[in-house]
């Protein structure tokens, strides 16, 4: 368990607090592409602070804070420009790195311009999605370069489910190095769940965990484990599957991989999403030029979780935790060896930030890929199983979730060939 104080460390994401520091060096998610083509800038939350989030004519992507420094009306609704964005209000214009370009009704021949500054972070698009980075950057040391992983820049049929969570990301973090859950709450609880329903829950999901491991490696912990009827042969236990500091989880299979992002909004409100890229081989994918994006429910009419389906069940059991879960009255077993160690790690991060050092997963120089270990044959996954677990987790919910079904079963069709 962690005392008090030690759980407000872990979960307080404010600026100036050891985690907020932390959190603050890396890049989020905080819009989708479309939005910004639909309307070139709206508000975005992150980290507890909010913020415009923009798209100017030349392609150029910002960020900066919400409130306007001159009278804090909202940038949210300010006027794009070819070099930055204007106060609805007033029509101070402000540029890309924050820097108060224009004070209309203001005399130019003093320094007030210069005097006036707004905090404003950088971004980039990537894979259907903005991203931005808030935390300090100089000409000295500039902001770190986004991390192009593998799942983001892949060819393949992707699409988003969202969700925002009324709790921490810590407890959804820590679900990432906790793989006994899957027997369970996805295993036993899931044919539970069928046999109230009226349908049949994966077989899979409930084999016993024999073995399970925990590597720190250059992106976060690789998390490993052997089923039941398999062996460290497997790609389970020699690959496994990577947690990437801080807030990602990489998890891959039968010709499906992911990437689950946990992004802090605020300290008791998370960005649940599940960024999916269908790649089967030997057939030609079909032109994206948006990526969609699709709502993921949480709740049935009456108000309960909704629990039917594989990702239903993990959130339940993060949000059902509290707001933020009070870890002085928990108790850990040995089965809980990758929380302890994510939480050190947490630790240890906060550490060399406020020794002055880059965190873990900095990354300083350009480059193309960043390719991530990640098991192939999870769960025994065939090609049937991608078509299955459409079926049983999230993307049943996609709005092309027939033609994914159909593109894995056309790849299958060509290999049986």
């Amino acid at each position: 368990m962690l005392t008090a104080e030690q759980n407000d460390e872990l979960t307080d994401i404010a600026p100036g607090t050891p985690m907020g520091e932390l959190l603050r060096r890396y890049w989020y998610p905080v819009a989708f592409t479309r939005e910004l083509e639909e309307f070139p800038v709206k508000h975005t939350r992150l980290l507890g602070e909010d913020w415009a989030v923009y798209k100017t004519a030349s392609g150029r992507y910002g960020i900066m804070q919400e409130a306007c420094p001159h009278r804090r009306a909202s940038m949210a609704y300010g006027v794009v420009e070819s070099d930055g964005l204007r106060c609805p209000y007033h029509g101070w214009l402000f540029g890309l790195d924050g820097e108060c370009l224009e004070q209309p009704a203001e005399r130019d021949e003093t320094n007030f311009r210069d005097r006036v500054r707004a905090q404003a972070g950088r971004a980039e698009e990537m894979g259907g999605l903005v991203w931005a980075y808030v935390g300090p950057h100089s000409k000295d040391k500039p902001a770190p370069e986004l991390p192009r992983f593998d799942v983001f820049v892949m060819d393949g049929v992707r699409d988003i489910g969202w969700a925002d969570l009324p709790c921490s990301f810590v407890q959804i973090m820590e679900n990432a190095v906790d793989p006994h859950h899957v027997e369970f709450l996805h295993g036993r609880y899931f044919e539970f769940m069928g046999r109230q329903q009226g349908f049949d829950a994966p077989a899979s999901f409930g084999k016993k965990h024999v073995k399970v491991g925990f590597d720190a490696f250059e992106w976060g912990i690789i998390k490993r484990r052997v089923l039941e009827g398999a062996s460290e042969e497997d790609d389970d236990w020699a690959v496994g599957h990577p947690l990437v500091f801080p807030f990602n989880m990489r998890v891959g299979g039968a010709n499906i991989e992911q990437m689950q992002i946990r992004v802090p909004i605020d300290r008791t409100t998370t960005r649940f999403m599940l960024y999916s890229v269908h790649a089967p081989d030997g057939i030609e994918f079909p032109e994206q030029p948006v990526v969609p994006d699709y709502q993921i429910p949480v709740y049935t009419e009456d108000g309960r979780h909704r629990t039917d389906y594989v990702e239903g069940q993990d959130m339940m059991a993060w949000v059902t935790q509290g707001a933020i879960t009070d870890r002085t009255v928990e108790h850990l077993g040995r089965s809980d060896v990758g929380v302890t160690m994510l939480r050190r790690m947490f630790k240890a991060e906060m550490a060399k930030v406020a020794a002055g050092e880059d965190p873990l997963g900095t990354i300083r120089e350009p480059h193309e890929r960043i390719d991530l270990p990640c098991e192939k044959n999870k769960f025994d996954a065939g090609p049937q199983f991608a078509i299955d677990f459409i079926d049983m987790a999230s993307s049943r919910f996609s709005p092309q979730a027939d033609a994914l079904k159909k593109l894995h079963i056309q790849a299958w069709e060509r290999r049986r060939k």
